[in-house]
């Protein structure tokens, strides 16, 4: 058993998501980071490589060289796997250089540009049998699990109704006309795909609503809107949602709801009771009954009446709150430990971390929404 060595794509010293990346994957101790490179700028990649206090011979200026120099180490020293924490259009052509170089990846999501390039990804990663996952974050946190449980385990009885909704307000106003590094790419058709705001985080809602009903979302019915001026993208989306099993739904999803942070949320309504979950507040999930007062169920390593998957998530005694980057962190160990089994030729519980399918099922979904909304607002089936 040895720590797992990580290298990473993007991810230069202001970047957002990959300094979370960087602190979720070395939070419980079984992966480090060895290698990078950071940028497209090679004196972007060096300072970067200079302040992670990594050797100035594993840090590259370009994909090819991580490559070529990691794959020429002994096996005691390269990288294990590849993290890629860039812009949405790089994906595909990041990931496919690391799985023709037999290394497993974590990828940012959304999976990749295209719905093409999805399952171009899907069919190499069965082929070359690596290990990928995306990192939809919310399925990390404990009470999520929770969640998912009461829903299979029959608590709620059958679901019949799954609302969810992600308002933030960040893109309010153009700030990508002032050159705002997130906003600008991410509102660019030739780096962000077909889809802006439902590309971005109308993805975490809809998967978060397939993980913890455990059902996929068969066809959707979908109004997108750019509601800022000037914008070739969507900025604010609503969609009617049918889940096999009969499921019906409602999804929200807008970063132009003005004064809005990170507001996701879902509630999911069964026949025998309901349950509730804010990610504004990770570590209690409201439980609603028809003929009792509403609980409310809080993470932590010592409340016995939490689930195994719930627990195992949980680091902290209850109060002490848990929250992103814990929650990232959840995949990461997950990953490790399924690296580490083997490398070792060991067996190994299930631990969940989201797939490469899941990452497909994302873009699958962008696919559907805005065909949907293009049509009319007709319902569109989506792809097996």
């Amino acid at each position: 058993m040895r720590k797992i060595r990580m290298g990473m794509i993007g991810g230069g010293y202001d970047s957002f998501i990959g300094d979370i990346h960087r602190k979720a994957a070395v939070l419980d101790g079984h992966i480090e980071l060895v290698c990078g490179a950071f940028s497209s700028s090679s004196e972007k990649s060096l300072k970067t490589g200079e302040l992670l206090y990594l050797p100035d011979n594993r840090v590259y200026t370009t994909l090819q060289e991580m490559m070529e120099k990691e794959n020429a180490l002994p096996d005691d020293m390269k990288m294990d796997f590849v993290t890629i924490v860039t812009p949405n259009h790089l994906h595909f052509e990041q990931a496919k250089i690391a799985l023709q170089n037999n290394y497993h990846i974590v990828c940012d999501k959304p999976l990749c540009y295209s719905i093409d390039q999805a399952y171009e990804l899907l069919d190499q990663v069965r082929k070359l049998n690596r290990q990928f996952c995306v990192t939809y974050t919310y399925t990390g946190y404990p009470m999520v699990k929770e969640a998912r449980n009461m829903v299979m385990s029959g608590k709620l009885g059958n679901v019949r109704k799954v609302v969810v909704e992600y308002p933030q307000g960040w893109l309010s106003e153009p700030i990508e006309q002032s050159g705002q590094k997130q906003a600008l790419w991410r509102t660019d058709p030739e780096k962000s795909g077909i889809s802006c705001t439902m590309g971005d985080i109308g993805i975490h809602a809809a998967n978060l609503a397939e993980f913890i009903t455990a059902r996929q979302i068969e066809a959707v019915c979908a109004d997108l809107s750019t509601l800022v001026h000037g914008r070739q993208l969507d900025d604010d989306g609503s969609v009617f949602l049918r889940f096999n099993g009969n499921i019906k739904g409602l999804l929200y999803a807008s970063q132009v709801s003005t004064g809005e942070e990170n507001g996701l949320k879902i509630l999911i309504y069964g026949t025998k009771g309901a349950i509730e979950w804010h990610q504004l507040k990770p570590d209690a999930l409201l439980v609603k009954y028809p003929d009792k007062p509403t609980e409310i169920w809080r993470a932590g390593i010592d409340n016995n009446y939490l689930s195994d998957e719930a627990s195992n998530d949980c680091r902290l005694p209850s109060g002490h709150p848990e929250g992103y980057i814990e929650a990232f962190a959840n995949h990461y160990r997950a990953f490790a430990f399924k690296l580490q089994a083997l490398l070792t030729g060991t067996n190994i519980s299930d631990n969940y971390f989201p797939s490469i399918d899941e990452g497909v099922r994302g873009m699958q979904f962008i696919d559907a929404v805005v065909k949907s909304s293009q049509a009319g607002n007709k319902w569109v089936q989506i792809n097996k």
